[in-house]
This record gives structure tokens, C-alpha cells and sequence, in this order.
């Protein structure tokens, strides 16, 4: 009887674990190996978080999208949805609406190349 009531317990506890569920692993806390655990995290990319993250820990998911090459706001939304956090938070898009400024997206250095009216001599 014990037998079968825990082979029930474990069914059903196997039967609502969240499938696809990941550990969460923080940006500012995760070492390489950790941060490739993440689905779509390699190498590359992790040694350029790491790099950044010497500099200074991220802020948030902005400040991480506008620091590290290669991380934009499709990747961090994947890298999210596959466990990434930046101080325990998710990425939301919503986060990151309304910071683009004169500096140009994120902060980064807006291209200047076309903004110049020719005017005539």
C-alpha cells in the first residue's frame, strides 16, 4: 500500500512540475559556465557580459541590452524566457520603451550621417 500511494505521490507531482520551466540565473551573479547554461548564451557572449559586469553590475535589462554587442531586445526576450534575469527581474519591452533619446537607442551614439540639410550657397 505505501508502495502504490508513493508511486501516486510521484506521478503526480512528475504531472504538475511546470514543463519548460528554467532555474533563474542572474546576469550580475552567474560565472561563464552558469550564464551557457542559458539556451542561446555562448561563449562569446558570455565573456562580453562578464567583461561589462567588471565595469559595473547591470542595472537592468536596458542597461544590459545597451552594454553587451550582440544582446538586443529579441535576444534578451529570448534569454528571459530561457531563465536570464537581471537583478531577479525578467525582461519586459515595456521596460526599455521611452529611453531612446538624442544619444539614439539605449543610449548608444545615434548615427549623425543623415540628419544634415544641404543648404543651398
Amino acid at each position: 500500500m505505501l508502495k502504490k500511494l508513493l508511486w501516486m505521490f510521484a506521478v503526480v507531482l512528475a504531472t504538475t512540475a511546470p514543463i519548460g520551466a528554467h532555474a533563474a540565473v542572474d546576469v550580475n551573479k552567474a560565472d561563464q559556465a552558469t550564464l551557457e547554461t542559458v539556451k542561446g548564451i555562448g561563449p562569446g557572449v558570455s565573456t562580453r557580459i562578464l567583461d561589462e559586469r567588471k565595469k559595473a553590475p547591470f542595472k537592468d535589462w536596458g542597461d544590459l541590452v545597451d552594454r553587451v554587442k550582440g544582446v538586443g531586445e529579441g535576444n534578451a526576450a529570448r534569454f528571459s524566457k530561457e531563465g536570464l534575469t537581471v537583478n531577479g527581474s525578467t525582461f519586459t519591452p515595456s521596460e526599455n520603451a521611452g529611453k531612446a533619446d538624442k544619444k539614439g537607442k539605449y543610449g548608444k551614439a545615434a548615427d549623425k550621417g543623415g540628419d544634415k540639410k544641404e543648404t543651398k550657397s
